[in-house]
């Protein structure tokens, strides 16, 4: 028999066996594949809706407002207006830690990531936005680099937006998106990149226009500094720092003031953020000299102070592929950094 209701019993999900239930649980399903696109039904449950069930953990078909495949054994609520996500697929993305995840440096689909002197990977942008958005949703990326996020954004169906100050990254992003996207993919021709400052492109878009903000901004002048890394790059002919443009916010030269230029602009950001939707900001502490500094904390503390966001948490992303350098040896401790942090901010404005 073909079972339509499902309810909890302990901690299994369990078919609901009466007859009559079941067949009230079918006109129900076949009401909400009527009202698909106002409910906002995930194509992937629409894509499979033969195999689908109704959900309710007591089994009352008059509350029931769930969806699930019966294999997986993991609801989709129909109330759920943040994300796509079944309870299953929801809860670890909860947990404060996960591991980087990319294609390794020699894949084909590397080759352009990596003359980037900072990039980060399109899957791990693509997980955290599997969690803040739903399909066809727009998603703002004001630091674009060489495009991760609008690549994430197509193969995860949304509609991405790139800002990006320095001309080749901007172009790079575009041959990128072009040469690693399937023509077939229908979110290709979807994304959108800019060539601009980031400052002035943002004020261009209507207000409330994104559903999402994820970026991975400058660490002020970091790459100046002429480290183990660095140096490698240097003598592999790659480029170690954004740019030479004055307007670059990695080319100020005092600490304070570029916090104070940083927090502002995405307090700003604000405005074309729909209300109640979130920002996710990734990024490292670093140590210049002899001083560290903590950036994460600077920034949250600096962007909550101006109003608009409200700090919600920090998750790490451990970056388990990056290489050990001998900072420091045999004299004193100096940290490999090998983790990031996601800033989680909340859009609080009135």
């Amino acid at each position: 028999m073909r079972y339509f209701l499902y309810q909890k019993a302990g901690r299994e999900i369990v078919p609901v066996e009466e007859k009559k239930l079941n067949k009230q649980a079918k006109e129900k399903l076949e009401s909400f594949l009527r009202d698909k696109d106002k409910l906002n039904i995930p194509s992937r449950f629409l894509d499979e809706w033969d195999n689908v069930a109704l959900f309710h953990s007591k089994g009352e078909i008059d509350k029931a407002n769930a969806i699930l495949f019966p294999q997986e054994k993991s609801a989709f609520a129909l109330n759920n207006a943040l994300n796509d996500l079944t309870a299953k697929e929801w809860l670890p993305e909860t947990v404060s830690v996960f591991s980087q995840k990319g294609l390794g440096a020699n894949h084909k689909n590397a080759q352009i990531e990596k003359q980037h002197p900072a990039p980060f990977s399109f899957q791990d942008v693509g997980k955290l936005m599997q969690f803040y958005t739903k399909e066809n949703q727009r998603v703002l990326d004001p630091f674009s680099g060489v495009a991760s996020t609008v690549k994430a954004c197509a193969i995860n169906n949304r509609i991405g937006y790139g800002i990006e100050l320095n001309p080749k990254y901007h172009k790079l992003g575009l041959e990128r998106i072009q040469t690693e996207i399937l023509d077939s993919n229908p979110y290709k021709e979807k994304q959108n990149l800019i060539n601009g400052d980031s400052t002035k492109e943002i004020k261009k878009f209507k207000k409330d226009f994104f559903d999402f903000i994820i970026t991975s901004p400058p660490y002020w002048n970091i790459l100046n500094t002429v480290d183990h890394k660095n140096g490698e790059r240097i003598q592999n002919g790659l480029d170690h720092k954004y740019s030479e443009a004055e307007n670059d916010l990695a080319n100020i030269d005092e600490y304070k003031k570029f916090l104070k230029e940083i927090s502002t602009f995405f307090n700003n950001c604000s405005k074309y953020l729909k209300k109640g939707k979130y920002m996710n900001i990734i990024v490292s502490d670093f140590r210049k000299k002899d001083k560290y500094y903590v950036f994460h904390a600077d920034l949250a503390r600096e962007l909550e102070k101006k109003g608009n966001f409200k700090l919600k948490g920090i998750r790490i992303l451990y970056q388990r592929h990056k290489s050990i350098y001998p900072y420091g040896y045999p004299f004193s401790f100096v940290p490999n950094l090998h983790h990031q942090n996601v800033l989680i901010f909340q859009n609080l404005k009135k």
